[in-house]
Formats: structure tokens, sequence, C-alpha cells
């Protein structure tokens, strides 16, 4: 009974000690990632603003706010 409560603690041990390494790369990293996903977004935008020309306008039949 003890060695399956020893087993079952290291189980939970382990998770928790991999939840933890998992958290503090993924802080250290974060910067990175954020201006990877800014340069692909500014990248997307200049293929859409390619293919698409301008930005569009359209014209809500009901915008009041015309007058």
């Amino acid at each position: 009974m003890i060695t399956l409560l020893v087993l079952a603690l290291a189980g939970v041990a382990a998770i928790v000690l991999t939840a933890i390494v998992l958290g503090v790369t993924d802080s250290r990293q974060r910067s990175a990632w954020r201006r990877i996903a800014a340069e692909r977004r500014r990248a997307w935008e200049r293929r859409q603003h390619q293919l698409h020309g301008g930005p569009h306008h359209v014209d809500a039949w009901g915008d009041e706010d015309t007058d």
C-alpha cells in the first residue's frame, strides 16, 4: 500500500515539476513569439493589400450618422 502511495505522489510531483518548467520556459520565450506573430501579421496585411487594393469603404444604408 505504501508503495502505491509513493508511486502516486511521485507521479503528481512529476506533473507539477513539468508544469513549472513549461511555465518558466513559456514566459521567457513570450516576447520572441509575439515578435514573430507581429511580423507574420504585417506580412499577411501586405499580401492582403496587394491582392485587394486599398481599404474598402462600405456605406451602410442604415447609417444615420452621416447627416
